[in-house]
């Protein structure tokens, strides 16, 4: 059986990240983990990095404190962080190797773009940059 100790699992907001959540509170119960939830504000080029942006940390906070509030439920104990980067893949891949993470988790959203499945920019990065697992929870196709 894999032990995963540290899970890290990247939020964006969209309902993939029940599910994301979801899957890294089980296998952290089973390996007695911890698991670390992480929000980034991708910070315009012509900003400071560490510019006070007061609209996309009210967002960054409300999508932390639901994911809190989700873990609760189940229940389970997670530890959030709200980051500020030019690019949120690299800045969830520093994250993970700062943290010596186990396993990354990500919530990925079904959707189209051109007719074909898009998911977006951040987990493909993290797919060919991490240094540990990667497990991707894709949403299901809805019938619609």
């Amino acid at each position: 059986m894999l032990k995963f100790k540290r899970i890290l699992v990247p939020v964006s907001g969209s309902p993939s990240d029940r599910d994301a959540v979801a899957l890294a509170c089980n296998v952290a119960k089973a390996s007695k983990g911890k698991i670390y939830v992480a929000y980034v504000i991708e910070v315009k080029r012509e900003l400071p990095l560490d510019a006070e942006i007061d609209k996309e940390v009210g967002q960054g906070e409300r999508i932390l404190d639901e994911a809190e509030r989700f873990a609760e439920e189940i229940p389970c104990t997670i530890e959030t962080d709200l980051l500020q980067a030019r690019e949120a893949g690299p800045a969830l891949v520093d994250e993970a190797i700062e943290r010596n993470v186990d396993l990354i988790i990500i919530g990925v959203p079904y959707r189209k773009r051109f007719g074909e499945f898009y998911w977006g920019r951040v987990p493909p990065y993290i797919l060919r940059n991490a240094p540990c697992q990667v497990w991707i929870c894709r949403e299901a196709i809805s019938a619609g």
